[in-house]
Order: structure tokens, then sequence, then C-alpha cells
């Protein structure tokens, strides 16, 4: 498998921002901007892409990547590899095109994820127990039959069409952005538009599931995945074009426990009532140990299986959130029970005026 992935690395070229603006102009027809929710009681900015078609920002790299190559004259049927949100956004992406697609995914995918290629008219064939054994197949069916491979993470235009998500954040100022990493295809886009205005990028992985980590550190070498909530970022090898874009733009990566990721998709749903997969909900868990005064995490996605959804919720007790501290001000103000007990003419004090919120405090946001 290394041989096979190494032999392909004087194929991938290179991507930039202007890529990530043509992706843009490609994209605006068919994918609306996803909202922007700020989590008060984490304290984070979340970039809800599990409302993204097919419910993962996913469909933004292939769609992308099948109309760059509609301009190139590329009309061949297309192939890829996936653990599930890669081969639903392939699929989604072949349907509005009318282009024949085949996913391979390996055995243990969620169900959810299988339901939603099938759904739209996409062939699934199943092979092997990890990722990297569904993308050896798929290169060899590539191969055997003229189709077009399309990588999950290692390719221009995926990367390219990934780094819209980072334009739509630009205008919402944030000093950090934390990004869950599997491949590194997303990381990859986001830093490329966002790197150059200033913006801290942070990689987020699993303990256990640290390819990119690694490899950024000059360790190279396959790894066997542990097993994991956060199947989507289950990579044994990080893309070759990824992981030069992320060791040249990313600030840190943050590993995270299991325990953490579980509870941190808990919280989710019952705090925010935001409904992530395990990948989700990555970046809001890695987001405890960045500091930032407008931090912004990237839900990937929302495409979990219903029965491990309703496992974690019987099975996690989160323990309950810090209490807000209060300012200043508020501290020296009477409580409001000893004012309304007080006669109106031995108030030694008038009631002070209720403050305008700060410009600063964030507000949800629901459209752009």
């Amino acid at each position: 498998m290394p041989a096979s992935r190494t032999a392909q690395e004087p194929e991938v070229g290179d991507v930039s921002v202007a890529d990530v603006l043509a992706a843009q102009a490609r994209l605006r027809r068919y994918l609306p901007p996803t909202p922007l929710h700020y989590a008060e009681r984490f304290g984070v900015w979340l970039k809800l892409e599990n409302l993204q078609r097919t419910g993962s920002y996913k469909v933004r790299g292939a769609l992308n990547a099948l109309l760059a190559g509609r301009e190139r004259g590329d009309d061949r049927p297309v192939i890829c590899a996936s653990a599930g949100n890669h081969a639903q956004g392939v699929a989604w992406a072949a349907y509005r095109l009318n282009i024949p697609a085949i996913t391979v995914m390996p055995h243990g995918a969620p169900a959810t994820k299988i339901a939603g290629v099938a759904h739209w008219g996409a062939t699934v064939r199943q092979h092997g127990n990890s990722y990297d054994e569904a993308y050896a197949f798929a290169r060899a069916l590539a191969d055997q039959h003229g189709y077009r491979f399309l990588s999950a993470f290692d390719d221009p235009d995926v990367i390219a069409g990934q780094g819209t998500l980072g334009i739509e954040l630009a205008p919402h100022a944030p000093d950090v952005v934390i990004v869950p990493i599997g491949g590194g295809g997303l990381a990859s886009g986001v830093a490329l538009a966002l790197k150059s205005q200033g913006v801290r990028i942070v990689g987020a992985q699993v303990e256990g599931v640290d390819s990119m980590a690694r490899a950024i550190r000059g360790d190279v070498r396959e790894i066997a995945p542990v097993a994991t909530l956060a199947d989507g970022v289950k990579v044994k090898i990080p893309g070759f074009l990824t992981r030069k874009l992320c060791s040249a733009l990313l600030d840190d990566v943050v590993i995270v426990r299991e325990a953490e990721l579980r509870e941190t998709l808990v919280r989710l749903a019952l705090e925010e009532h935001v409904i992530a997969e395990g990948a989700g909900a990555l970046a809001l868990a890695a987001g405890r140990r960045v500091a930032g005064k407008r931090k912004c995490a990237v839900v990937s996605g929302g495409n979990i299986d219903a029965m491990v959804l309703a496992q974690l919720l019987a099975d996690i007790r989160p323990r309950p959130p810090r209490k807000p501290r209060r300012r200043a001000s508020e501290r020296t103000r009477p409580p409001l029970a000893t004012v309304l007990a007080t006669p109106p003419d031995s108030v030694p004090h008038p009631i002070p005026a209720i403050p305008a919120i700060p410009s600063d405090i964030a507000v949800e946001e629901t459209s752009w």
C-alpha cells in the first residue's frame, strides 16, 4: 500500500489561493453558505457544515473537482474511496452533473452514509476494513476500466473546494480556526484561504489516529489507527500534497482523547442542539486547549448513525459546564430582590441602567 501511494506522488500538482477563489465562483450557484452559530457554553463559534448538502463539507471538494474536470473536457465516470462523507459528496455532485459514479467504502462504514450514497444513484462497492484498503481497491478499478479516480483529500481541485469554507469565514474575522484532520484536505484548503489574513489555523486529531501530526514531525510511516468514534478521520497515511501544505501552513495540531471527543459530542447535542458525527465534534473538543478571542471550530459533518448516537446519549453523563464569570460592574450591583423590596424614597443610589451589549460579544448568526 505505501509503495502504490508513493508511486502517485509525482503526479500531484500544486494548489493556490487563486484555485480556492476559482472554486468559490464555481460552487456559488450550487451550494449556499452554511451558518455560523455561537456556542455560548463553549465560548466558540461553530461553522455548521453538518447542515451542508449531504451533511458534510466533503461535497464542496467533490463538486468542485467534477466541475473543474468538465471544464477541462474530462467526462469519464468517476470513482472514489471513502469512509462515507466523500462518497456522499461525489454521489450528490455526480447526480447533479449527470456523471456516472462508483464509490468504494470499507466494511463497517455507517449505514446512514451507505444509504446516503445509494440515494443519489451512485454504485456502492464495499471492500476492506479501512479507508486505505478501500483506496487501493478503487485505484485498481480506476486503472482497469479507465475511470477518473477522485481522492478524498489529495487532489488540488478537492483541496480548493474545501477551501471555500475558509472564504465564507473570512468576513467574520476569526483569530483562530480549528479544523479536524484525517487526510488533511479540509485543513489545507482552509489554511490556504485564511492564512494570508493573519488567522491561526489549528488542526485536531484523535489520539492513536494522528498520522498527519506524525507526518508533520517527519514520521511518515504507516500507522494502524485505533478504534474511534471519529471514523471519518481514520487514515493510515496522510496525503502527499496535503502533508506539504499542512506542514507549511498549520500553526499547531491538538491531539484529543477519545473520552473527550465522546463527551463533547453529547454536550453539543444536549446543550447546543447540534447533531454532529464523531469527526464533526473533533474540532470543538480540541477548542478547550486553543487560546483565542474569536475562536471558530468547524463542525465538519453530522452523518452519525442513529444507534450510535442513542447509545452515547444513554451512556455518557457530561460534567456540567462552568458557570460564566461575572464582570466587575455586575458584581457591584445590588441584588434584584433587594432593590425591589426597598421603598423608592429609601434607595441610596439610582438603579444603574442596563449597559449596552459590547460589540465584541458574539450573537448567533443564521445568515450572511
